[in-house]
């Protein structure tokens, strides 16, 4: 009998702080597979009902105690559907508590300083659920398929963005980083797609297809950044995301596992409430 597959089968795995290369490849996921499909588009919508339900009380429970912090990252290449997953993921979920970081290229200000200077402000609050639609990892990989970072600045990247997550994870932050895996035939169909309707213009930039030109390097690119950024404060997840609906499932469940484990609870109730009436 088929073993069933489980969340950790696509978690990257822990980075060795340089004692031996861990072997970790992209190509050993099928960005096309649905390990945690319910079958059908219309089941895998059911079921992310289902889990919306749990995290709208496990987010609620968080943001009352006001002591913990979830931090989630959201990395891929262009059309592997970030946007598309926060709206399905947290349609149901109440605002209150909940912060939505989308990162764009660094300001002039922002590359004045170092590189995580403008990410840190933006970590999660006590009591915050905090989603970076892409993130301090832009930082490391589009300078890094230009040739503006060379094999050891790469490196000492990674060691900084280590620390720096390090430093969140002991400070009470659980962070669940979860890289988009799509195909480049599948980004082939939904870039054609924001071309060839005129409402979709908006979300399309010609950087798109420079960006398609180098889906090599990238790849790359994100095989070495996943491969030395995943600990076990601070783990990477592949999610296969060529369909819409599986990639919405595997995220909210990985999200959901995470805020299980924090066993969150309501505060106590107020006992000098007792006995009152509201006239």
């Amino acid at each position: 009998m088929a073993k069933q597959p489980e969340l950790d089968d696509f978690r990257v795995p822990y980075f060795d702080n340089g004692k031996k290369k861990t072997r970790f490849s992209l190509n050993d996921f099928d960005p096309g597979a649905k390990p945690f499909s319910t079958g059908s588009k219309d089941t895998d919508r059911d079921r992310l009902a289902e889990i919306g339900a749990q995290l709208e009380m496990q987010q609620e429970c968080l943001h009352a105690q006001q002591k913990r912090r979830v931090l989630l990252v959201l990395q891929g290449m262009d059309t592997s559907g970030k946007d598309g997953t926060i709206r399905a993921v947290f349609h149901d979920v109440d605002p209150l508590g909940l912060h939505i970081v989308p990162f764009k290229a660094p300001t002039p200000v922002e590359l004045a300083h170092d590189f995580l200077w403008r990410v840190h402000s933006q970590a999660p609050a006590a009591g915050e659920l905090t989603i970076f639609n892409r993130s301090h990892y832009e930082d490391l990989l589009v300078p890094t398929v230009r040739g503006e970072l060379d094999a050891q600045a790469f490196e000492q990247r990674c060691c900084h963005i280590r620390q720096f997550e390090e430093m969140l994870a002991y400070s009470g932050t659980t962070i669940v980083k979860c890289m988009l895996h799509i195909s480049k035939d599948e980004q082939r169909v939904r870039l054609q797609a924001r071309i060839d309707d005129p409402s979709k213009h908006w979300k399309f930039d010609v950087s798109d297809l420079e960006a398609r030109k180098q889906w090599d390097a990238y790849q790359s690119a994100y095989r070495d950044a996943l491969a030395m950024t995943s600990t076990d404060y601070a783990p990477w997840y592949v999610v296969p995301a060529d369909s819409k609906t599986h990639r919405n499932v595997m995220v909210a469940e990985l999200l959901l596992r995470a805020l299980q484990e924090l066993k969150l609870e309501y505060p106590p109730p107020k006992e000098s409430l007792k006995g009152i009436k509201v006239e």
